[in-house]
């Protein structure tokens, strides 16, 4: 499996931005999906993640009702809607899939960088 992200930039306080990660590859063995952060000096973090087939989501408590996850299972593609930004968001963002045939397997896409300054 392999994951592309894509739509980081630089965005003012108060904007927003919309990230995407397509997956190729054997698209088959994809379950949950998600989005993590990792801010320079920091450890990656959960940001939200997602449920192959109820959607079920999980946001962390930083950004719960400021972004939201989503997914297309036909397109293979995951979404991070980001609203309400804020400079402490700043961090690259990476997106996450889990395989759920090879329990314990997980793929990383390459990173996509989201600066929230004025």
């Amino acid at each position: 499996v392999q994951l592309q992200a894509s739509g980081g930039g630089l965005v003012q306080p108060g904007g927003s931005l919309r990230l995407s990660c397509a997956a190729s590859g054997s698209i088959f063995n994809i379950g949950d999906m998600g989005w993590y952060c990792q801010a320079p000096g920091k450890e990656r973090e959960l940001v939200a993640d997602i449920s192959r087939f109820n959607s079920r989501t999980n946001y962390a408590d930083s950004v719960r009702g400021r972004f939201a996850i989503s997914r297309d299972n036909v397109k293979s593609t995951v979404y991070l809607q980001m609203n309400s930004l804020e400079p402490g968001d700043t961090a690259v963002y990476y997106c996450n899939a889990q395989d759920r045939v090879y329990q314990g397997r997980t793929y990383w896409g390459q990173g996509t960088l989201v600066t929230v300054s004025s």
